[in-house]
């Protein structure tokens, strides 16, 4: 859910940002072993036929992104403790398709997770780090990551470091913009967005690393796409070889009397673009109107609900309904699922928050098919009741919050929730 603070200082310092601590760094804590109780299922999920969904485990807590290895081992990154530790190792030993062996290890909270030719690779709100894998899957020295990006900015908004690993042996790290849309007072009624908007320089892209070198900062990186508020859900797309995002569209249009509560509900777009050396999405200048299919002015910079903007900036590849905070992206490469479903992506929507007086929307995982590379239809939801309920998703208050999304092995997927720390296991038979 996109958080936000009335107000930020603008100073961007890259030799203070490299440098940067965020008390989220490893402490280096021992392993924690638990015995998982079997799980409870409290919301019935509604799929495709064909498809089951079931509880794999519950009660982690923060549970953002998730991974599976060959062998079956669930990594689940948590933004918070659990059992002394940061990441949860699950494995469903018998067979029964619930997990019932439990490790806990790491002593830094965050959000991003990922697995690499034999490694483990996992985030803070400011830093990457890195495990090594064994054969088996197990973590060789849970206690003793290596670092491989320190110094990322964390300024209370949009602090989350999701990314993703390509083949090359590179990495692509979120830097969120600290700022809705760099307005001289972020949130301030009829405040003016600033032109070139400092932020740019630091944040509100996606940075490329290495991913085999350690003890890199935040200098050391690439500035690799720009003019994106917030991307939390990335995937490196085999099958174009390229970087997909889902970006956080920005809120409250309403602070200017061009828009009302009615057309702030149902604007911008969440939009998922396709990214390469040199991208630029349009942020701050831009949003995206799903209903004229157009990138927009933003107010802040003159936009009146009518002028059109950013000639030059990204199109969308493609649009979904406002403010539903899309946190995860998958692109399937399995077999297990119907022929429909390979190479196409599975988007997990975190819910809305300020669709008012429009009902909250969100709280599902969506498909959308791609044939060559592209959307080859329209979207649809593919699994949907995480919320409790038609009151609970348009209240807001929803029971489960979709996060997270990965593909096992046998080619099910995984979904986590990081509202009770719920994972399930969506299968085709």
């Amino acid at each position: 859910m996109k958080q936000y603070v009335a107000k930020f200082m603008y100073v961007i310092i890259l030799a203070a940002m490299a440098c940067h601590g965020s008390g989220n760094e490893p402490n280096n804590s021992d392993t924690s072993k638990a015995t998982l109780k079997p799980p409870v299922a409290d919301v019935t999920l509604t799929v495709p036929a064909g498809f089951t969904a079931a509880v794999f485990a519950d009660g982690l807590g923060k549970a953002r992104h998730i991974v599976v290895t060959p062998s079956g081992y669930v990594y689940v990154k948590l933004d918070g403790t659990r059992n002394k530790g940061t990441i949860a190792r699950l494995k469903d030993t018998n067979g029964d398709g619930v997990a019932d062996e439990e490790l806990d290890f790491g002593g830094f909270k965050g959000t991003g997770i990922g697995i690499r030719n034999g490694w483990l690779y996992a985030s803070s709100n400011t830093s990457v780090f890195r495990f090594k894998l064994n054969d088996d899957g197990t973590v060789a020295n849970p206690a003793q990551p290596e670092t491989i990006v320190t110094g990322l900015i964390e300024r209370g908004e949009h602090e989350a470091k999701a990314f993703a690993l390509d083949p090359q042996g590179n990495i692509y790290v979120n830097i969120g913009a600290y700022s809705n849309s760099c307005q001289m007072v972020d949130r301030q009624k009829g405040s003016m967005g600033m032109k070139p908007c400092p932020i740019l320089d630091s944040a509100g892209g996606v940075w490329k690393f290495s991913g085999d070198k350690q003890n890199q900062t935040y200098a050391d990186g690439q500035r690799y796409a720009t003019g994106l508020r917030n991307v939390v859900g990335l995937d490196w797309n085999t099958a174009t070889q390229s970087l997909f995002v889902m970006q956080h569209g920005r809120d409250q249009l309403n602070m200017f009397p061009q828009w009302d509560d009615k057309s702030n509900a149902v604007l911008p777009a969440e939009c998922m673009y396709e990214l390469h050396q040199g991208s630029d999405a349009g942020w701050p200048y831009i949003y995206f109107d799903p209903a004229k299919g157009q990138k927009m002015l933003n107010p802040e910079y003159g936009g009146d609900g009518v002028k059109t903007g950013g000639d030059s900036a990204l199109n969308p590849v493609v649009a979904f309904p406002a403010h539903l905070a899309p946190n995860g992206l998958l692109f399937y490469t399995g077999t297990q699922f119907p022929e429909k479903y390979r190479n196409g992506a599975f988007v997990a929507f975190h819910g809305s928050w300020n669709r008012a007086p429009e009902p909250q929307a969100g709280f599902y995982v969506v498909f959308v098919p791609f044939s060559n590379g592209k959307p080859s239809g329209n979207w649809e939801v593919f699994a949907d009741g995480f919320s409790g309920g038609p009151e609970k998703t348009a209240s807001g208050r929803a029971a489960h919050r979709p996060c997270g999304l990965a593909q096992g092995p046998d080619g099910s997927i995984y979904v986590t929730d990081d509202v009770k720390g719920t994972v399930w296991k969506i299968s085709y038979k």
